[in-house]
């Protein structure tokens, strides 16, 4: 392990073991880690989590990490997930080698395998339905009932899987189960089912098989064939590690993998479950996986988290063997250390129009002012100036509560990187609200004059209405309004808490140097937040997204 990563790389009960298995030369002092999604829905921040850890423990240790697709059920599964999962995988910045793995590149050898149990007797061909499996299993008190087919032949059971694989059965007549304990306290060791008939073509192995594996038998196996020395996974795996070993022990193995659980992720007024994100989609909650509200990777990347902030995000949570929610203002904190750097830039999501009455009509100007607050001696860029500005709506009020230090009638504010304006007066609209202010400008405020105008308190931020871009700004708000929208009991559940005003859009005003801004670009809006060109942006349809505001706005932190 070289240096730099044992002192970056914090010290979790997990490095811990494999630092002592490597300094115990267990396998031969190797450590390969694997990461093995199921492509049947697009990662989200618990997988975020695994991916750090999996590969970052490689990373830390000198050692590989695979990525491995758990493609074994057809009917969920397709390419294009998988081609999602690999581009989330490269993203957050880990390399998987040349090609990821897949399960069913071992297919031919799990069925080997599964033969050589039938050999031992210890697997056999169970004719009945699932509903009379369930109901033998028994219960966490009750032992299960043997199943009437477990005292098949050796010969019986090995013409029917063989006939199971040529396509001779149809979906459900028969399962493979292992023979090992009906009578375990432990429910997954109750004779599992470790194949099942699905007539489906695979998304990579067409029609070639009609069984597949189960993802208890397979995932063990598939370590083993990898060469995989530890097998990190979430709690909820913890029971299954006794079936884990129990298949590995029925084989030799160079490299023997140990299954290691830790805590999975749970985040605040958030769900972390693909069938409850697969809801959203399915029922049209959201606009699809990566909708920017969702807390997919791909959802993240289009609403301009980088993936540097997701990294520190999952270094900071740590792994532990205990479960817990981590507070969401953790998250917004590490997108906002992470953007800290980003370019600055004017925009107004919901524009006042001003005209500056004493403004030459023909008069136009650019002002320098600095990428960054921090580099003001730095790159510059150049904002337009004219007689007719955007101002925030709400940096106008007509009878403001004392204290206030925005623009009102007969007050004063200085323009950020510009003049001090005053409002004269202001017409209403049939709405009853302000629609256009008529304001006088000190064109001597700018260049450092003492002017009583100079002294004002309030700096508001604007664009020239001659020169600004016209925008869709999408600003994203938390999904939920319950913290803990999976823990709902009422008959929605986590759909009777979706938040009405996770999306607002504005037909917003832009400085015009942002029509450069590149998809993924991240820019501060000065006090509005940060925003990110939206992918299917183009220059006819301009559509940004707000990343994430200054502060937390969610109990005024």
């Amino acid at each position: 392990m070289d240096e730099r990563s044992e002192q970056s790389f914090p010290d979790h009960f997990i490095a811990q073991r494999i630092r002592k298995d490597q300094q115990q030369g267990k396998h031969g002092g190797a450590v390969v880690t694997r990461f093995p999604p199921e492509p049947n829905g697009f990662l989200h921040l618990g997988h975020a989590k695994s991916i750090c850890l999996n590969f970052g423990m490689a990373e830390a240790f000198a050692g590989r990490c695979n990525l491995r697709m758990d493609d074994t059920n057809p009917a969920k599964e397709s390419s294009v997930y998988a081609d999602a999962i690999e581009r989330d995988v490269t993203w957050l910045g880990f390399s998987y080698g040349d090609h990821p793995r897949h399960a069913s590149d071992y297919f031919e050898r799990l069925f080997e395998c599964a033969v050589t149990l039938i050999e031992r007797g210890l697997a056999y061909v169970d004719s009945q339905d699932q509903e009379a499996i369930r109901a033998q299993r028994g219960t966490l008190i009750e032992p299960g009932t043997e199943s009437p087919y477990r005292s098949r032949s050796v010969e019986e059971n090995l013409a029917l899987f063989q006939a199971m694989r040529a396509g001779d059965f149809e979906d459900g007549a028969h399962v493979l189960r292992a023979k090992i304990d009906m009578g375990s306290p432990n429910l997954n060791l109750r004779d599992p089912v470790i194949y099942r008939i699905r007539r489906l073509a695979h998304q990579r192995t067409g029609d070639s098989w009609c069984i597949y594996p189960m993802y208890d038998y397979t995932h063990c196996l598939s370590d083993a064939f990898e060469g995989i020395t530890h097998s990190l996974c979430t709690l909820e795996f913890e029971d299954h590690r006794p079936l884990y070993d129990w298949v590995l022990d029925q084989f030799s193995w160079d490299v023997r993998p140990e299954q290691i659980e830790f805590s999975r992720l749970e985040l605040e007024y958030t769900v972390l479950s693909k069938r409850h994100l697969n809801a959203l989609v399915t029922e049209g909650h959201v606009a699809g996986w990566d909708d920017p509200r969702m807390p997919t990777l791909a959802g993240l990347r289009r609403r301009g988290v980088p993936p540097q902030a997701l990294r520190d995000f999952c270094g900071r949570v740590g792994i532990t063997k205990s479960d817990g929610t981590v507070e969401m203002a953790l998250l917004e904190r590490c997108i906002r250390d992470a953007l800290e750097s980003a370019p600055r830039a004017l925009a107004v999501l919901h524009p006042l129009p001003v005209e500056l009455l004493n403004y030459p009509q023909e008069r136009e100007e650019w002002f320098d002012a600095p990428l960054h607050p921090k580099a003001p001696e730095g790159a510059q860029r150049r904002i337009p100036f004219s007689r007719h500005l955007f101002i925030e709506r709400d940096d106008f009020m007509e009878t403001p509560p004392k204290k206030y230090k925005r623009l009102s009638p007969g007050e004063a504010v200085r323009l950020r990187h510009g003049y001090v304006i005053r409002c004269e007066r202001f017409d209403v609209g049939a709405d009853g609200a302000p629609s256009k202010l008529y304001c006088t400008v000190d064109l001597e405020s700018r260049a450092g004059g003492a002017t009583a105008e100079q002294k004002v308190k309030g700096v508001i931020h604007w664009v020239s209405a001659a020169h600004a871009l016209p925008a869709e700004v999408r600003l994203y708000d938390r999904l939920f309004t319950d913290p803990d929208p999976s823990g709902v009991k009422t008959e929605g559940g986590f759909r009777d808490v979706l938040n009405p005003d996770s999306l607002e859009v504005c037909a917003a005003r832009l400085e015009p140097a942002l029509g450069a801004l590149a998809p993924g670009e991240v820019v501060q809006f000065e006090r509005l937040g940060y925003f990110c060109p939206d992918p299917d942006s183009t220059e006819a349809s301009r559509r940004f997204n707000r990343t994430i505001t200054l502060r937390d706005t969610w109990g005024g932190k």
